[in-house]
């Protein structure tokens, strides 16, 4: 599987996170705008779908969040340690957490027997409208229900979700391995997942960069 090394500069966390808890992504060199209208569709800000993978040497601890599903069940991220998680963040008026959903469900379906979970994260959004969401475009997952948008604040400090729709895949060691901003495609997303899947061992959870926050140190984006 080809990688290619390039030097990613991040925005601040601090203003990525405002950006995305008002209904937008963040991070204006990897965002395109959408300046029309007052709704928040219209506030919508789209990632570029780019993806960075991290060697475990640099990955960060995903920070210990909980609440609860949609459907009113207990969720903890530490409940998924030992696996590997995917962890979507969505809204039900975003167009392309639609469009992406028959990804997710696609590459959860072929992983899901290899310890590999998936998670959705519904932030700033209307209950009714979420679980409409969730029986229309048949997700086969479930999803944190956030509309505060406390999970992806809870990231600031990690790699943060940088738009809606934003996906991280977190591994074994509950450990940030991969984030994709914006729609991800099943290449991309497969791929991710595949080459965590076949890690073997790996420090012990809490591992990260020797210095500094995830990001600025090397990465691998896939091409």
């Amino acid at each position: 599987m080809p990688w290619k090394t390039r030097t990613r500069v991040l925005p601040a966390a601090a203003a990525l996170l405002m950006a995305l808890t008002a209904g937008c992504g963040g991070g204006a060199a990897t965002q395109a705008s959408n300046t029309g209208g007052g709704s928040q569709e219209d506030r919508y800000v789209a990632g570029d779908g780019s993806s960075t993978a991290f060697d475990p040497g640099e990955r960060v601890a995903a920070p210990e969040v909980s609440g609860e599903t949609l459907g009113g069940d207990a969720v903890s991220l530490a409940d998924y340690r030992g696996e590997v998680l995917v962890l979507n963040f969505w809204a039900s008026w975003c167009g392309p957490c639609r469009s992406e959903v028959p990804v997710l469900n696609e590459v959860y379906a072929e992983n899901k027997d290899a310890g590999v979970a998936f998670l959705g994260v519904n932030i700033k959004d209307n209950a009714t409208a979420a679980k409409a969401f969730e029986e229309n475009q048949d997700v086969e997952y479930p999803s944190l229900y956030d509309q505060p948008g406390r999970v992806p604040q809870a990231f600031r400090d990690t790699v943060p979700p940088a738009a809606i729709p934003s996906t991280l895949v977190i591994d074994r060691q509950g450990r940030i391995a991969a984030r994709v901003i914006g729609e991800t495609s099943y290449n991309e997303l497969s791929g991710l997942v595949e080459d965590v899947v076949a890690e073997k061992g790996g420090s012990a959870a809490g591992g990260g960069p020797a210095e500094g926050p995830a990001g600025a140190t090397r990465a691998a984006d896939r091409t």
